[in-house]
């Protein structure tokens, strides 16, 4: 990244740790054999594998090696929680499922791929603050009901969910819960058996790894179908393992279970004083998500009156963003801000800025100004 930019788009990835990086670049130039190979180096990758498996394990809570799965990131770890669970009950009227309409697109997606194939999907509200009710959900499960996926920390507007309220209500119903925990790792601490979720998705490019590598944490007993028939990943998920994302997926969280304690409170400091600035400046603004309830690093800002998407070009200095990185190139406005019951008006003239690991007190001020003044400069949408 350029020293002339500000970088305030840590919830789209992050860069990646130099220690991290050091824990990795190894396996990619001297100890590069394949975990499945017989030989010496083969056995040696096997047992980084084994030990970055457990390292997985241990920063999620879960009991067993084996409740980790390794894949090519979130949404591919999203795929198999949804798509295997459905597609693996023995139950034939098992085929219905609950979400919620703030989810990333790759739940979305997939949730409307099985609905087209003949499963009910049934979406149930988001309050205001994009917070999911747990008796809503308790309302929504019918006998046919397979799982429950709802999003542990909302990618644009950071709103936290009650996951271990919700999994209280799966329990009594047997039914599955899958939480999709790419931003929250970062933010929150995780114990899956804490939470009761039997099924929680990771991705290393979010808290300080590479892209291409992710994880899903499948509690022991969960039926699951695998989507690509093989024996690597106790047979959930075929193919060459990616020995050096592992190494650094496993170096991310070890970092972060020591660091987070008192970099979430700065973080969360930084963001608030830039909301603080930002609405001196443009008091007709107003701040989207929980206030109680909102990751440390997210600010979602809608200043009535402009375009997000012109605002974000005549601020070259800030990397910024309009919504998901993942969605933010679409004509529509955000599933999100409208599904808070944002007018589209609103939802286009939103703004995301997140916070992370090299944010300092200097990037806020200068972003504050800048974004303060481009506002009072650029025409209103035409």
């Amino acid at each position: 990244m350029s020293h002339n930019v500000v970088y305030l788009d840590y919830q789209a990835t992050t860069p990646v740790d130099q220690r991290v990086l050091d824990a990795m670049l190894p396996f990619l130039t001297q100890q590069y054999a394949n975990p499945s190979s017989p030989h010496q180096p083969g056995r040696r990758a096997a047992s980084a594998l084994r030990a970055a498996r457990r390292q997985v394990k241990t920063s999620l809570g879960a009991e067993y090696d084996t409740e980790i799965v390794f894949t090519s990131g979130a949404t591919e770890a999203n795929h198999l929680a949804i798509l295997g669970t459905a597609t693996s009950n023995p139950r034939p009227d098992a085929d219905h499922i609950i979400t919620t309409p703030i989810e990333h697109q790759s739940v979305l997606a997939t949730c409307d791929h099985l609905s087209r194939a003949g499963y009910s999907v049934t979406t149930v509200p988001v309050d205001h603050h994009g917070r999911v009710n747990p008796a809503d959900v308790a309302v929504a499960i019918t006998p046919h009901t397979v799982l429950v996926s709802v999003m542990y920390a909302n990618n644009e507007i950071g709103t936290i969910q009650p996951i271990a309220d919700i999994a209280a209500i799966t329990r009594r119903h047997n039914v599955l819960l899958h939480t999709d925990a790419a931003q929250a790792i970062g933010a929150l601490d995780i114990d899956v058996n804490r939470l009761g979720v039997d099924l929680l998705t990771i991705s290393a490019h979010k808290i300080y790894g590479p892209k291409g590598i992710g994880a899903l944490y499948i509690r022991r007993g969960t039926p699951l179908r695998p989507q690509y028939a093989g024996s690597q990943e106790h047979g959930f998920r075929a193919g060459t393992i990616n020995l050096p994302g592992t190494i650094a997926l496993a170096e991310a969280l070890r970092i972060l279970a020591t660091e987070r304690e008192h970099e979430t409170p700065r973080i969360a400091q930084l963001r608030d004083s830039l909301a603080d600035r930002l609405l001196a400046a443009l008091p007709h603004a107003h701040i989207n998500g929980s206030p109680e309830h909102r990751l440390p690093g997210n600010l979602s800002l809608t200043i009535p009156g402009i375009d997000a998407a012109d605002l974000i070009d005549a601020l070259p200095d800030l990397a910024i963003s309009n919504g998901s990185a993942c969605a933010s190139g679409h004509a529509k406005p955000s599933h999100v801000l409208t599904a808070i019951g944002l007018p589209d008006s609103d939802a286009r003239a939103t703004i995301r800025l997140s916070l992370g690991r090299e944010t300092r007190e200097s990037d806020i001020e200068h972003a504050a100004h800048r974004i303060g003044s481009s506002v009072a400069t650029t025409p209103p949408p035409g």
